[in-house]
């Protein structure tokens, strides 16, 4: 069992689109039993607050706003807002603010929000703990999301509340196709990105179910032939069950982390100098995706492809990525394998974006806090043993033990 932190939006996996479109009070219509393929697309940093905080409120939600009642699947637990007489939506969520003063959520009109918002190991901590935030596993009031981004990538400098990009929302109008999704397939309001931090230990734990140790995306780019866990990823069980898989990538495929680059597993995704083309497209189109696929966006993880980045991440256009998904959705909605094809949309972490819901304690099924049972920069994994299965010993760890011990001052190599 994993622990549980800030809601990572829209989906599910926040949305998950399965046999069929326009399906009545958002209710999947179909056998599992017969779904073939198996879709993931992981977009960058926004929460569910951010994203789909206000879906109870626009026009012709199936939704209604909590408190939610277990069982109650029309409820979501977005934010508490009222709508005015034109349709203004008014929230009362708020955040403290360093001179005292109450901030509160408002519509953000700004589609590339920039500077970045802090997600480190050490600033999402503070965004929900403030004060004691290496105390947060146990109280998470999420009240630093504005003073943690004011002293870090935000500076405050005399700026109006609509500043404070953390607290901003999106509705239906911004992200029509995304609100279009939520109202016509399943959600989940209760969807937590594993690890409280960035990128690489959040991806990590999507195809891995732990990051090993580490905490900081500084480290994504793995040894040799890739990061080895000591228990595997999803790519080693697929391959021992005989399922073909296919990463669709655009700048970097994220199934590098974990295998050298293989062809037989890679394929481009879309085609950005001629947006209707590309592997994914053609094999949607042909009837022949494979059982499971995962998706990456464009990443920006080079100069050439900087100008194509689309995979939201701030000060990237959010639109660009609504147009990404929306172009893989619809390619698979008029294809031959619609009537058995599951699709997930999700997103990595929430990028430092305000979410008002406390991040739930997940079930330990022993004293161990993470799947593997290795402690937050105590790196190990099987790349260079037997030096890599020494607590810190793993590949490519400096990054995360600082981190750690930053965190926590009694951080030590040496295991109690």
């Amino acid at each position: 069992m994993r622990r549980s932190y800030f809601r990572a939006s829209i989906s599910g996996a926040a949305i998950a689109i399965a046999l069929g479109w326009g399906v009545p009070a958002v209710r999947a219509d179909g056998d599992l039993r017969k779904v073939r393929h198996i879709v993931v697309v992981m977009q960058e940093n926004h929460s569910f607050d951010n994203y789909l905080g206000v879906l109870p409120y626009v026009k012709g939600t199936p939704y209604h706003a909590g408190p939610c009642i277990e069982g109650d699947h029309n409820c979501v637990d977005g934010l508490a807002c009222t709508v005015g007489a034109g349709g203004a939506i008014t929230c009362s969520n708020a955040n403290l603010d360093e001179d005292g003063s109450l901030v509160p959520a408002f519509h953000e009109t700004k589609y590339c929000v920039g500077p970045d918002l802090d997600h480190s190991w050490q600033g999402s901590h503070a965004e929900g703990n403030f004060i004691f935030p290496n105390k947060m596993i146990k109280k998470s009031p999420n009240d630093g999301f504005v003073r943690q981004n004011d002293m870090t990538e935000q500076i405050d400098t005399a700026e109006s509340p609509t500043e404070d990009d953390t607290m901003g929302f999106y509705t239906s109008a911004d992200l029509s196709f995304y609100y279009n999704l939520a109202q016509n397939f399943a959600i989940r309001d209760r969807y937590f990105s594993s690890v409280v931090g960035p990128t690489f230990p959040n991806r990590s734990y999507a195809l891995a179910a732990t990051s090993f140790g580490h905490l900081d995306t500084a480290e994504i780019f793995p040894p040799g032939t890739g990061y080895q866990p000591l228990t595997g990823s999803i790519f080693d069980l697929l391959d021992k069950a005989g399922v073909n898989w296919i990463n669709y990538y655009s700048d970097a495929p994220t199934s590098g982390i974990f295998r050298a680059v293989l062809s037989a597993h890679l394929k481009p995704a879309i085609n950005p100098a001629s947006p209707g083309t590309g592997d994914l497209l053609g094999d949607a189109a042909a009837g022949t995706l494979p059982p499971v696929a995962w998706v990456d966006p464009y990443f920006g993880a080079s100069p050439l492809s900087l100008p194509f980045e689309n995979d939201e991440h701030p000060p990237t256009d959010i639109l660009n990525g609504q147009f990404f998904v929306s172009t893989i959705v619809n390619a698979i909605r008029y294809s031959p394998s619609w009537k058995d094809t599951i699709i997930f949309v999700t997103y990595d972490e929430h990028g430092g974006f305000y979410d008002h819901v406390k991040p739930p304690r997940a079930r330990q099924g022993d004293e161990n806090r993470s799947p593997d049972g290795i402690d937050p920069g105590l790196c190990e994994d099987l790349s260079n043993p037997p030096a890599s299965l020494i607590p810190g010993g793993g590949a490519e760890c400096p990054f995360s033990m600082a981190d750690a011990a930053a965190l926590c001052p009694t951080f030590s190599l040496v295991e109690p």
